[in-house]
C-alpha cells in the first residue's frame, strides 16, 4: 500500500480553516479569509519583481558579537534562508519602472533587527536617494535583536535618518508590513512609509499581548493589533490582498 504524502491539508493560524494545501495557491493565501501565510524573501521577491539586482549581499554581523549561542543560530539562519543577514536587499523592477526593495525573511532569527540588517537597510535608501528611486520595504520581524544589545536598537535611528533623508528628496517610500511586525521594526522605518499598507489579517504591533495585559492590568479587544484595526483607527492606508500586491504596488509607484 503506498504511503499517504504527509501535510496534505493546512490549516490557516488566523480563520482556522482547513482546506487541501494545493488551494493555498501560488501566493500562498487561505481561501477563506485571504491570510497571507509566511513566506521568505524568494517568494516574495519573485512575486513583486519582473527583474531584482541583490545589493550588499555580503554585508553580515560584526566579529564583536562572539557569544556562541548565538553565533551558532547565526549560522542556522543562513543556511536556512541562504542569507547573510535578515533582509534583502536590491533594486527591482516592474515593468519598466525600477525601485529600492528590502524584504525582511522571518526566517533569519524572526526577522529580527541587527546591526548588519539596519545598515543594509540604510545603504539601500542612502543609495536610492542618490539614484532619484522609490523604495519598498516588506517588514516581518519579532523586533529589535536582543544578543546585539544597544547596537541593535541603535539601528531604528539609523534607519530612521536614511528614511527622512530620502524623503526630503520628495521621493516615495511604500512600508508593506506582513505577518508579524511588531517591536522596534513598527516602532520605526515600518511605520514612516509615506504609504504605509498591509496584508489582511497582520499581526502589527510594538510590545506583545501578555506583556500589555500586566502592564495595564486589562485584556485588550481580541483583534487590536491586526491590520483591520490599525486600518479602522489611522494608523494604515490600506489592506491589500497578496495576489494583489504587485498591481497596487505598480499603480503606487507610477505616481512617484
Amino acid at each position: 500500500m503506498d504511503k499517504i504524502p504527509d501535510n496534505l491539508w493546512v490549516k490557516c493560524p488566523f480563520c482556522k480553516a482547513s482546506f487541501y494545501r494545493k488551494k493555498l495557491g501560488k501566493y500562498y493565501e487561505c481561501p477563506e479569509c485571504s491570510f497571507g501565510f509566511r513566506i521568505g524573501h524568494e517568494k516574495r521577491i519573485s512575486l513583486i519583481c519582473d527583474e531584482f539586482t541583490p545589493i550588499n549581499a555580503d554585508l553580515k554581523t560584526s566579529s564583536r558579537f562572539d557569544d556562541e549561542k548565538y553565533l551558532s543560530k547565526l549560522d542556522k539562519s543562513r543556511k536556512i534562508t541562504g542569507l547573510n543577514e535578515g533582509v534583502q536587499t536590491g533594486i527591482g523592477k516592474i515593468g519598466q519602472r525600477s525601485f529600492g526593495i528590502a524584504v525582511m525573511d522571518w526566517r533569519f532569527i524572526m526577522g529580527s533587527l541587527g546591526t548588519a540588517t539596519g545598515e543594509k537597510l540604510t545603504r539601500l535608501f542612502e543609495k536610492c536617494t542618490d539614484e532619484n528611486l522609490p523604495v519598498v520595504v516588506f517588514s516581518a520581524s519579532g523586533g529589535a535583536r536582543m544578543q546585539e544589545g544597544i547596537h541593535s536598537l541603535m539601528q531604528m535611528a539609523k534607519v530612521s535618518q536614511a528614511v527622512a533623508d530620502h524623503s526630503k528628496k520628495g521621493l516615495l517610500y511604500i512600508s508593506v508590513l506582513t505577518d508579524p511586525t511588531t517591536g522596534g521594526v513598527t516602532a520605526s522605518f515600518a511605520m514612516e512609509g509615506d504609504i504605509n499598507i498591509s496584508e489582511p489579517h497582520t499581526l502589527i504591533g510594538f510590545a506583545g499581548r501578555r506583556v500589555i495585559e500586566k502592564t495595564i492590568q486589562q485584556r485588550p479587544p481580541k483583534d487590536f493589533q491586526r491590520a483591520e484595526t490599525l486600518l479602522k483607527n489611522g494608523f494604515l492606508d490600506a489592506i491589500v490582498k497578496r495576489s494583489e500586491m504587485k498591481s497596487t504596488l505598480a499603480k503606487l509607484l507610477a505616481w512617484n
